[in-house]
C-alpha cells in the first residue's frame, strides 16, 4: 500500500473540499465570530454526530445520540447523555470546536477541508480543535504556538470564502 505524502493529501483534500463545497450549502454558525458549522460532506449534524462535551469530560471522541440533541446556530448537535447536552446549552462557546469544526491544520494554512476525523482532536488551552487525521493532530499540537495564531488570523477569510463557495 503506497503512502500518500502530506502535500498530496492536502491537494486531494483541497480538491474534494472545493467539489463538495460547490455542491453543498454551508449553513449554521459557531461561537467564534463566524457563521459556519462543519457538518461533514453530507451530514447535517455538527461533528458528524459526536458529543462535543465528551472531548472535555471524557477525553475522547464519543458518539452522541439524536435523543439528546440540541439545535444551536441552525445546526443540530448530538450528545451522549442529557447532562452533556445541558452543559453545552449553558456554555456552548466553551465546548464548541474552533473554526466551526473544520480542520484546524488546514485553517492554519489558509484553506479548509470538510473531512475531519472526530477521533483526531486536540484540546489546547481549553479549546477543542478538530483535525483531518491523527498524524496531523499530533503535528498541529506540536506546533500549536505557531499554528493556532495562524489559524486564528486566517479564519475570517476562510469563513468568508466558505460563505461565497470561493477558495483561492
Amino acid at each position: 500500500m503506497a503512502m500518500i505524502s502530506t502535500g498530496a493529501r492536502r491537494i486531494r483534500c483541497f480538491a474534494v473540499c472545493v467539489a463538495v463545497t460547490l455542491a453543498v450549502t454551508v449553513s449554521g454558525s459557531n461561537a467564534f465570530a463566524d457563521d459556519s458549522v462543519n457538518t461533514g460532506y453530507f451530514g447535517g449534524v455538527a461533528i458528524m454526530g459526536y458529543d462535543t462535551v465528551a472531548y472535555f469530560t471524557d477525553g475522547k471522541a464519543t458518539k452522541g445520540s439524536e435523543k439528546y440533541s440540541y439545535e444551536w446556530l441552525g445546526t443540530p448537535w448530538y450528545f451522549a447523555n442529557a447532562e452533556h447536552r445541558d452543559m453545552f446549552i449553558s456554555e456552548p462557546i466553551k465546548y464548541a470546536p474552533q473554526y466551526g469544526g473544520y480542520c484546524a491544520g488546514e485553517v492554519a494554512l489558509g484553506s479548509v477541508t470538510v473531512n475531519t476525523d472526530p477521533e483526531a482532536f486536540k484540546i489546547i488551552d481549553g479549546k477543542l480543535y478538530l483535525i483531518y487525521d491523527q498524524g496531523s493532530a499530533e503535528s498541529f499540537a506540536a506546533h500549536a504556538a505557531e499554528d493556532v495564531p495562524k489559524a486564528d488570523a486566517n479564519w475570517p477569510k476562510v469563513m468568508a470564502d466558505l460563505k461565497l463557495d470561493k477558495f483561492e
